[in-house]
């Protein structure tokens, strides 16, 4: 079983930054392709970042350039930089792990979400 654990989200001014950073527990991370997704109040969950086991990544369009996706496998660890945040990127933010087994099947695993607020 995979356990993941968000942390880093808060209050923050427009053009400000915060890192989130997100704990896996177990051994598949390092073979595991990770994302951020965020769901504002009243919308669907979207993807943000997603970063590949080989760390090719991908950006949604509204945060290119502000945002950045790593990842540590010596840590377990994934994290999401984002700078000059902006009233918009306020909502709850998710860690995603896609696991792919060797017969082709997809299992994702889902950490609790952290808030994160942009307003002055």
């Amino acid at each position: 079983q995979v356990q993941l654990v968000e942390s880093g989200g808060g209050l923050v001014q427009p053009g400000g930054s915060l890192r989130l950073s997100c704990a896996a527990s177990g051994s598949i991370f390092r073979i595991s392709a990770m994302a951020w997704y965020r769901q504002a109040p009243g919308k669907q969950r979207e993807l943000v970042a997603g970063i590949t086991s080989g760390s090719i990544t991908n950006y949604a369009d509204s945060v290119k350039g502000r945002f950045t996706i790593s990842r540590d496998n010596a840590k377990n660890t994934v994290y999401l930089q984002m700078n000059s945040l902006k009233s918009e990127d306020t909502a709850v933010y998710f860690c995603n792990l896609r696991r792919l087994t060797a017969s082709g099947n997809e299992y994702y695993y889902w950490g609790q979400g952290t808030q994160v607020t942009v307003s002055s």
